[in-house]
C-alpha cells in the first residue's frame, strides 16, 4: 500500500516537472471580431486558426503545439488595450494582430513590456515598426510604400483631376491620406480640398456639396470600406460624377454590398492577390472547402502564423524576443505570401503594392481586379 502510494506522488512529481515536455505555446489573434469591421476581423480568425491547425499537425514550434485564443477589439484602442491586457494575464506569448493601426500600435507597447511578440498581418500606420519597440513585425506593407503607389498612378492616369483628399481621422485612414497626398504634392499635384470626417458618420451630404462645389474631379480616401461605400453610394445619388480612389481598408466584398452598383470604376491599392500565388494553392482550395472565401487579409493571417512557427524551429526555442531576432536575421521565410524576409525594423523587405479596380466579374458580382 505504502509502495503505491510512494508511486503516485512520484508519478505526480514527475508530471509536474516534467510538464514543459507536453506544454502549449500560447498565441492570441486581436482583431475586430464584432462591430463594423468584422468582415476584416474575420479574416484574421479563420487565417491564424487554420495555420495554427496546419501548423500543429506538421509538430508545431519546436516540437510544442500552439494553442490560440481570440480576443475581440472591436477596432477600438480601448477595447484593444483590454485584450493585450488579457493576454498577458492568459500567458500569451505571440499575437497575431491587431488589424486596425489605431488599435495595433498602443497594444503593441503592451506587449513589448511583458515579453509578447507581436506580428501584424494588416496595421499599415509606419509607426508600428518606426516606434523601435523589439517585438513589432508586419507582414503587410506600409502606407508610405502604399502612398507612394497611389500618388504615381494618378499622377500618370489623373493628372488633371481636381482631388479632394478624405480621411477618416484614424492613425490608419489619415496616415494613407497623408501619405498619398504627399506622394501626389511632391510630383506637382495638388488637392483642391483635404477633410476629415468621423468613423461611423453615416450622412455625408455635406462633405459632397463641399466636393460638388470645389468641383472635385476624383476623390482618394483614407479610411475603411463601411464609410467608404456610403460616400460612394452618396456620391453617386447627388449626382457627384467622381470616382474614389483608396487603399487596402476597402478590400471587403462587403463594400460593393454597402455601395451598390456606384462601386463601378473605384480604385483600390493592394498587394498582389495572394490568392493566386501558387504557394498559396493548397490552402486556398482548404478554405474554399470550408466554405470560407480567403480574401484580403486571411492570408496575410495564414502567413504571420507560419513566420512566427518557422522563426521560432529556426531559432530552436520559442522565446519570444529570440524569436523576433530570428525572424529580422534568418528569412526568407516560406510562406502562403512567398517568401518573406524582414528588416531589422520588422518590415518586409519588398513592397508590393499594386493597384486594382471594382469591376463586375463573369459572376455577375462586382469585386476588385488587378489593372497595374
Amino acid at each position: 500500500m505504502k509502495k503505491s502510494l510512494l508511486s503516485a506522488v512520484a508519478l505526480s512529481a514527475m508530471l509536474a516537472f516534467g510538464g514543459s515536455a507536453w506544454a502549449d505555446v500560447l498565441m492570441g489573434v486581436g482583431a475586430p471580431i464584432t462591430g463594423p469591421n468584422a468582415a476584416f476581423g474575420a479574416q484574421l480568425q479563420k487565417g491564424t486558426e487554420m495555420a495554427v491547425k496546419d501548423i500543429n499537425a506538421a509538430g508545431g514550434m519546436n516540437g510544442e503545439q500552439i494553442k490560440l485564443s481570440v480576443g475581440d477589439d472591436q477596432s477600438d484602442p480601448k477595447q484593444g488595450i483590454s485584450v493585450a491586457n488579457k493576454f498577458v494575464a492568459d500567458g500569451v506569448k505571440f499575437v497575431v494582430g491587431h488589424f486596425n493601426s489605431g488599435v495595433t500600435i498602443p497594444a503593441s507597447q503592451v506587449y513589448a513590456e511583458n515579453g509578447i511578440l507581436d506580428v501584424t498581418p494588416a496595421a499599415t500606420n509606419p509607426q508600428f515598426t518606426e516606434a523601435g519597440l523589439w517585438n513589432t513585425i508586419r507582414v503587410c506593407g506600409r502606407d508610405d510604400q502604399q502612398g507612394d503607389i497611389a500618388g504615381a498612378y494618378i499622377a500618370e492616369h489623373f493628372k488633371d483631376a481636381k482631388i479632394a483628399v478624405i480621411h477618416d481621422k484614424t492613425p490608419y485612414g489619415q496616415g494613407l491620406a497623408d501619405a498619398t497626398k504627399a506622394a501626389l504634392n511632391k510630383l506637382g499635384m495638388k488637392e483642391v480640398l483635404y477633410e476629415g470626417v468621423n468613423a461611423g458618420d453615416k450622412d455625408f451630404s455635406a462633405l459632397i456639396a463641399k466636393m460638388k462645389e470645389a468641383g472635385v474631379t476624383l476623390i482618394y480616401w483614407g479610411g475603411l470600406h463601411t464609410e467608404a461605400g456610403l460616400i460612394i453610394r452618396q456620391a453617386a445619388d447627388q449626382g457627384l460624377k467622381a470616382p474614389m480612389f483608396s487603399g487596402d481598408g476597402i478590400v471587403s466584398n462587403e463594400l460593393a454590398s454597402i455601395a451598390g452598383d456606384a462601386v463601378a470604376g473605384t480604385y483600390n491599392t493592394f498587394g498582389p492577390d495572394p490568392r493566386k500565388n501558387p504557394a498559396a494553392k493548397e490552402v486556398v482550395e482548404k478554405f474554399r472547402a470550408s466554405g470560407f472565401e480567403p480574401e484580403a487579409y486571411t492570408l496575410y493571417s495564414y502567413a504571420a502564423t507560419q513566420v512566427i512557427a518557422q522563426a521560432a524551429n529556426k531559432a530552436g526555442t520559442n522565446d519570444p524576443q529570440e524569436v523576433a531576432k530570428a525572424i529580422k536575421e534568418k528569412g526568407p521565410f516560406k510562406t502562403v505570401l512567398g517568401e518573406l524576409s524582414f528588416d531589422q525594423k520588422g518590415d518586409r523587405t519588398d513592397a508590393d503594392y499594386v493597384v486594382y479596380q471594382w469591376k463586375k466579374g463573369d459572376d455577375g458580382k462586382y469585386n476588385y481586379f488587378q489593372i497595374d
